[in-house]
């Protein structure tokens, strides 16, 4: 597994954290009692759920040490972070809002989970997620291309590829489970600026496992040939940089029990 770097992470700080608030928009909780947010990185988006529902207990869990770490300077009297693994999650109780943002592609055959995680929403309860949609575009595509060179490939063949699927399926695996389901897309605009800034986008999330699993020399020829292709994939304009990002939204309430007290989560 490769390791994370929250500062690296935490360059396009702003427009990462742009899908989570339009996620949130969407969730109709008004005084959830326990929110966790799964794959809550650096954390200060996980922490700003504190404001927003001011009753809550808020958790935040992660795979990576290196962004708990990080997440853990916005710890406080209702906000917690730990190291876990999103795969094997399972809470003490049900909980009344259960999050996940751009995370659930790094898990294989992840709609596999979603029984198991809506399973962990309290009735009248809300799980929402979002995950990329765009692991067709040049970014990837080029990045998969080049790793399958023979210079490169017996280092690259054996990394993990994210991946997502389509709003549908999403729709109908939570419309299955009992759920009422809204699910969306929305493709960002992405205005970037500085050098390589694409490279320096991906190098953060997508390609950084690519990238790790190079030693030095093999690395340092990959990521020149490889930031040479974004630049000609991805050339500056009138607007700066502009990387497409399309993402896929889901937000699911749980029916509740009948003559159940929703007044928890509604």
């Amino acid at each position: 597994m490769p390791t994370w770097d929250p500062g690296t992470y935490l360059q396009f700080a702003d427009q990462r954290g742009r899908p989570f608030a339009d996620l949130l928009a969407r969730v109709g909780a008004d005084h959830p009692l326990t929110v966790v947010d799964l794959g809550c990185g650096p954390g200060q988006l996980t922490a700003g759920l504190a404001a927003r529902w001011p009753t809550a207990t808020i958790t935040g869990v992660d795979s990576s040490p290196e962004m708990v770490a990080r997440a853990a300077e916005h710890a406080g009297p209702r906000v917690s972070f730990v190291v876990g693994d999103l795969a094997e999650w399972q809470p003490d109780a049900p909980v009344d809002v259960l999050l996940s943002n751009a995370t659930l592609q790094w898990v294989p055959e992840h709609r596999s989970l979603l029984p198991q995680l809506v399973a962990a929403v309290a009735p009248g309860g809300w799980f929402a997620f979002q995950v990329p949609g765009n692991f067709g575009e040049p970014s990837h595509r080029l990045l998969h291309e080049l790793a399958s060179d023979p210079r490169f490939a017996d280092a690259t063949a054996d990394v993990e590829r994210p991946s997502s699927a389509e709003p549908v399926d999403y729709l109908d695996d939570l419309t299955a489970l009992g759920c009422t389901v809204d699910v969306w897309e929305t493709t960002y605009l992405h205005q970037l600026s500085g050098p390589d800034p694409v490279f320096r986008w991906i190098s953060g999330t997508g390609a950084r496992p690519v990238l790790q699993a190079l030693d030095g020399p093999r690395r340092a020829e990959f990521e020149t040939e490889y930031r040479a292709l974004l630049d000609r994939a991805y050339p500056p304009g009138p607007a700066g940089t502009v990387l497409p990002f399309r993402r896929i939204f889901a937000v699911a309430r749980r029916r509740p029990e009948t003559g159940s007290d929703e007044r928890r989560s509604r």
